[in-house]
């Protein structure tokens, strides 16, 4: 059904970035760059899939029943991505916010084009019926010129808030209520910041995200005239043959160019009894999550509360694996799963109504996720957080950041690691 013809490449940030730029003209792109940083689950150095033979387009009911059957149809490589309200499919919620962006619920494709680079090997995974196009393609990404920054004026984005200060701290007291009643342990409290009436070249803010944050999940969606520029450091889940594998992200600290203070926010933040917590709690969360599909006694901790560095900032993460029986459904791996633990709070239903309750936007693509599954039935999806959304034909930009509530939050300080996870985005938008 495909072919696949590979070859050695000299430069491979020069061909990266010629390859993003060449996908432009296709109506479906999705590429994926861990961005160098090694670990025992990568399985690539970036992906690229383009211009979509079928496709599957829904809202939430009965989403994954119908994406099962499409899935189980097609046989082949799916890249695509679901929404945060599909848990609206996972149990009997709702959303009502303000949706300003409007992505469908969830939207997978079979790519004709398929481009695998590992090491300094790029992979041309094209199908049959497009097979012939495969030298051509390579020698125009291989000599292509790439669009140099030209210095713009640079637009006047004005950013705004959907809530502001005293609000969030009035929301963030109100979900504080709730835990001391008893209701939830833990919630991941969202808020949106947005411009309207405003054109972005997306290519050109995705590079300046990644350039600023080297993500080990970035991603460059486009699907028709919406957009998704991500710079996530969060696994969701991955399968690869029968291990299930989820790094859930609890615990931020900022980072400084002293080294000195920056190992000392990077050792407090390993030590910090409020985030080491929160981040147990979501791990118990996600052992919960995957043990409804894995083998008894196969879900294990590998790592817990391990601090990483990035760019902009230090996390907290923990990997936690399962072994899945070979007859398992793999679409209802995810279904049992999603969404995240880490984006939702335990418990997870009754968090996921106080946050539809408290939040003033739609989440939709924010803390949904975006991967691919393979005609072998494995798949890898990130979390979208750390991301700037666009819809071009609204004229709307949005990101969103958030943290999680517990007993031991504080509204002032959540509100502060809000403004350094928003850092990266706010400062691409207001020098595009």
């Amino acid at each position: 059904m495909r072919k696949t013809v590979a070859y050695a490449i000299s430069n491979i940030n020069q061909f990266k970035k010629a390859a993003l730029q060449w996908a432009q003209q296709f109506d479906e792109v999705t590429w994926l760059d861990s961005n160098k940083h090694k670990s025992n689950y990568n399985s690539f150095d970036a992906l690229l899939a383009v211009d979509g033979l079928t496709a599957f387009v829904t809202d939430a009911t009965n989403a994954f029943k119908d994406f099962k059957e499409y899935q189980a149809t097609t046989k082949d490589w799916l890249f695509g991505y679901f929404s945060y309200d599909l848990k609206n499919d996972v149990e009997h919620l709702y959303s009502g916010n303000c949706d300003r962006l409007l992505f469908p619920e969830l939207y997978f494709y079979q790519p004709k084009k398929i481009i695998r680079i590992i090491g300094g090997t790029a992979e041309f995974i094209y199908l049959n019926m497009v097979d012939d196009e495969i030298e051509e393609d390579f020698k125009t990404i291989s000599s292509l010129e790439l669009e140099k920054d030209k210095k713009e004026i640079s637009l006047d984005i004005k950013i705004k808030m959907r809530i502001f200060k005293d609000e969030y701290f009035r929301k963030v007291n109100k979900m504080l209520q709730y835990i001391q009643r008893g209701d939830i342990y833990e919630a991941n409290f969202c808020q949106e910041f947005y411009a309207e009436d405003t054109e972005i070249n997306p290519l050109k803010v995705y590079n300046k995200l990644n350039t600023i944050s080297k993500a080990p999940f970035a991603t460059f969606l486009k699907v028709m005239d919406k957009y998704v520029l991500s710079a996530s450091p969060e696994r969701y889940i991955k399968k690869e043959g029968s291990k299930l594998i989820s790094q859930p992200i609890k615990g931020t600290a900022k980072r400084s160019k002293d080294k000195k203070e920056d190992y000392e926010l990077k050792s407090n933040l390993s030590l910090d009894e409020k985030e080491r917590a929160e981040n147990i709690m979501i791990v118990d969360l996600v052992r919960n999550d995957l043990s409804k599909s894995a083998t008894k006694g196969s879900v294990k901790v590998e790592e817990l509360c391990k601090v990483y560095s990035y760019e902009q900032v230090h996390q907290m993460i923990s990997t936690i694996t399962a072994e899945i029986p070979k007859k398992k459904n793999i679409v209802e791996v995810i279904q049992e799963t999603f969404p995240m633990g880490s984006m939702t709070g335990a418990p997870k239903v009754s968090a996921m109504e106080i946050i539809e309750e408290l939040e003033s936007f739609k989440r939709g693509m924010y803390s949904g996720a975006v991967g691919y599954i393979t005609p072998e039935q494995d798949f890898d999806f990130n979390v979208i957080i750390r991301s700037i959304l666009y819809n071009a034909t609204e004229k709307y930009v949005s990101y969103a950041v958030g943290g999680a509530i517990t007993a031991k939050a504080i509204p002032e300080k959540e509100y502060e690691e809000c403004l350094i996870k928003a850092k990266a985005m706010r400062q691409v938008l207001e020098s595009s």
